[in-house]
C-alpha cells in the first residue's frame, strides 16, 4: 500500500540496512547463525545465542501469530493521531523470533492471541518500505 506518509523514518545504517533494503524489495527477512542453527531479531553483529560471527541474512517466511498486542485508541502524535484506533502487536515468526509491528488491513476489534498474519508493505519514501502485518489469507 502507498499513502503521504507523516511519521517518523527509521534510521538505515550499519547492521539495519540489509533489513531495510530487503523491505525495499517486499521481502522480509531476519538473522540465522550457521554456528548454532538459531534465528534472531533484531539485527547484531553477532550471534546472541553462542556468541558467533556467522550470522548471516535469510528471508522469512513473513508468516507468524500475533503473540501479544495492544489497541491505541488515544494519541496526538503527529502521523498517529489520525491513525486511531490502531493495533501494535508482538508478532511470533514461523522461524520463532518476534517483531514488534502493526497490524493493519482489520477492525482493531478483531486482532486477537494466537491470530495468523502475514507480512505486508507500504512505502514511506523511495528508499524506505515499512513491514505490517495483516490477517492471513
Amino acid at each position: 500500500m502507498t499513502t503521504t506518509w507523516n511519521k517518523p523514518l527509521p534510521s538505515i545504517v550499519g547492521e539495519t540496512k540489509p533489513f531495510w533494503d530487503s523491505c525495499r524489495r517486499g521481502q522480509l527477512v531476519i538473522q540465522y547463525c550457521a554456528g548454532c542453527d538459531e534465528y534472531q531479531w533484531y539485527p547484531r553483529g553477532i550471534c546472541v545465542d553462542c556468541w558467533g560471527e556467522n550470522v548471516q541474512w535469510v528471508q522469512s517466511s513473513g508468516r507468524g501469530t500475533v503473540w501479544t498486542y495492544t489497541v491505541t485508541y488515544q494519541n496526538r502524535t503527529t502521523g498517529f493521531a489520525d491513525m486511531v484506533p490502531y493495533v501494535l502487536a508482538l508478532v511470533e515468526l514461523e522461524e520463532g523470533v518476534k517483531m514488534f509491528t502493526n497490524i493493519v488491513d482489520c477492525n482493531p476489534r478483531d486482532v486477537h492471541i494466537g491470530m495468523a498474519v502475514e507480512v505486508t508493505f507500504q512505502t514511506a519514501t523511495p528508499q524506505i518500505t515499512i513491514p505490517y502485518f495483516k490477517p492471513a489469507g
